[in-house]
């Protein structure tokens, strides 16, 4: 079965390493948000009703007196041994909060029973321990399979259980398809919630429509969601590789640390306990501080509006298979703060356009924002025609937002 069969392929280059021994010529953060954190760290495990022979691990600070805030990680597929991502999980403990991981089924049984694994082994582990456990300040992050399944089980526990009633955020990974969420709930999100969402340049795994579906119609404010897109380097003979088993590979390295590590420990200082230096690096909209990168790599692309540039036949698991259960929505921006009005009301023209373009709409427009198929913003202006004569020719999204707070993406060519 095709489905099992290429699980299995990202399975086998998944799981390289049972330890992560730091590799590479630039050096961890000396300090500031990704430097290790003074705890030492304690473990508690207890037997996982929902996967025989694979317990569920609490990572936290030893020593604490009350609950501290917690993440809750949902892994790769084939990802079961905690040891395959143990850097993160004593990173996060040695920064002062806790951190919990459920391994969950991989064979024999549905997609929705291993989000039930994992969701079942979250409440689980904060019910039986609310002297670790501080459900008040909750983060959900997940890589690959975990990446899309985030999102149901947030929902979740955001909805019904009233979790993250002080702080709560979303940090999603190279995402696989989302299921058990429907159109309806991803547009009535708790828009309190936090989002970072990052993609890895070279990954050829996971169809990176995907995540861009799912940032662009989630019930967020731009102002507390970004995406972010790492790229690969070769420094000084050492190859930094922004792929699918980016973080959890062998090469563990300043990938790890800068754009995975640095941004989650700043997440957690925004949404815990309130830092706006810490908003300024995790949630930066492309600040200085959130996208540099250490050693002359390449910086981390920001995008308030992303879109795709690599054909989905490039990927294991394009956004067009039959697998996806959000396949109708592969091709589609920003839609959850379109209105029926100006979805019936706008056009622009001439398109394809040589050296401008006009926006004909009756609503009263505040900014007009262009943007490559990278997702970086080119232009912007107040203006309803627009000069695009220095653009390079290519595919353009043109966002529109109204005086009425609402927006509408449209598709342009520019000759």
């Amino acid at each position: 079965m095709r489905f099992i069969y290429l699980f299995l392929v990202v399975l086998t280059v998944s799981l390289h390493t049972s330890a992560q021994t730091y590799t590479g010529p630039i050096p961890k953060p000396a300090g500031g948000y990704g430097s290790d954190g003074s705890y030492n760290v304690a473990t508690v495990s207890f037997a996982n009703p929902y996967f025989s022979g694979h317990d569920i691990v609490i990572y936290y600070p030893a020593g604490i007196t009350s609950a501290v805030p917690v993440i809750f990680y949902s892994h790769a597929y084939g990802g079961n041994d905690p040891s395959n991502i143990s850097g993160f999980l004593n990173f996060v403990a040695k920064k002062g909060y806790a951190v919990v991981f459920v391994p969950y089924q991989t064979t024999g049984v549905t997609v929705p029973d291993r989000y039930t694994n994992l969701l079942n082994g979250f409440i689980q582990a904060a019910r039986s321990y609310p002297n670790i456990i501080d459900t008040t300040k909750v983060g959900f992050a997940g890589h690959s399979f975990g990446g899309g399944a985030v999102f149901a089980n947030a929902y979740y526990c955001f909805t019904q259980l009233n979790w993250g009633s002080s702080g709560r955020f979303i940090f999603s990974m190279a995402q696989w398809y989302s299921y058990n969420i429907s159109q309806a709930e991803l547009q009535s999100f708790p828009a309190d919630v936090k989002l970072l969402t990052i993609v890895y340049e070279d990954d050829t795994t996971n169809d990176q429509r995907m995540a861009n579906d799912i940032f662009n119609t989630i019930n967020i404010p731009a102002s507390e969601k970004d995406y972010l897109r790492v790229k690969s380097d070769t420094i000084s003979g050492y190859i930094y590789t922004a792929d699918h088993v980016v973080p959890n590979n062998s090469a563990f390295n300043a990938l790890d640390y800068y754009a995975y590590y640095r941004l989650i420990d700043a997440m957690c200082d925004y949404v815990f306990n309130g830092s706006l230096a810490g908003k300024d690096v995790a949630l930066g909209n492309g600040s200085v501080n959130q996208v540099s990168m250490p050693g002359g790599m390449h910086n981390l692309i920001q995008s308030d509006a992303p879109t795709f540039t690599k054909l989905q036949s490039v990927f294991l698991f394009p956004c067009s298979s039959s697998e996806n259960p959000r396949i109708d929505h592969c091709d589609e921006v920003i839609t959850a703060v379109e209105s029926p009005e100006s979805k019936t009301k706008i056009s622009v023209f001439p398109n394809p356009a040589s050296s401008f373009f006009y926006v004909n709409t009756t609503k009263a427009i505040t900014e007009i924002e262009i943007y490559n198929q990278q997702g970086q913003l080119v232009k912007k202006s107040n203006r309803k025609d627009i000069s695009v004569s220095e653009l390079p020719s290519g595919l353009y999204l043109v966002k529109i937002s109204f005086t009425d707070r609402s927006l509408q993406v449209k598709k342009i060519i520019k000759d």
